[in-house]
C-alpha cells in the first residue's frame, strides 16, 4: 500500500510515515535548541538525518560535525548523539530510521522490535 504525507516542518519532532522496515520523521529546532544529548542513542536503529534548512552542529560520540542545508548524516545504531540548532533561523531536518526507532506514541522502541 502506497503511503503519502505532506510535511509541515512545524516546531519539534514529529513522526511522518512508517512501515515495518523504516520510519520517517521531521524535526525543527529553534536557534540554540537541542535534541538528544551525551546519553542519547538508538538501541536498534540507524538514523539518517538530512538538513532541509538552517545550520547546526551534530555531536556524535563527543565529536562535532557542522550541519547546513543539503548535508546528509548517518548516525549508526548505538552512537551517542545530540543535534543543536545554530545560526539565526530554525534547523529543519528530515530523519529516517531503519528499522523504526519509535512507536506510534513517539517513545523509543527496544532494539530489534518493530511496533507494526
Amino acid at each position: 500500500m502506497m503511503k503519502r504525507k505532506a510535511l509541515r516542518f512545524g516546531k519539534g519532532f514529529r513522526l511522518a510515515l512508517r512501515n515495518s522496515h523504516a520510519q520517517a520523521a521531521e524535526m525543527v529546532l529553534s536557534p540554540g535548541e537541542n535534541e538528544g544529548g551525551p546519553r542519547n542513542f538508538h538501541q536498534g536503529s540507524d538514523q539518517w538525518l538530512f538538513v532541509v534548512e538552517g545550520k547546526g552542529v551534530a555531536t556524535i560520540n563527543q565529536k562535532n560535525y557542522p550541519l547546513r542545508a543539503g548535508v546528509l548524516l548517518l548516525i549508526e545504531r548505538g552512537e551517542r548523539h545530540e543535534i543543536r540548532a545554530a545560526g539565526q533561523k530554525p534547523l529543519r531536518t528530515l530523519n529516517f530510521y531503519t528499522p523504526p526507532a519509535y512507536g506510534d506514541d513517539e517513545t523509543p522502541l527496544p532494539a530489534g522490535r518493530p511496533s507494526e
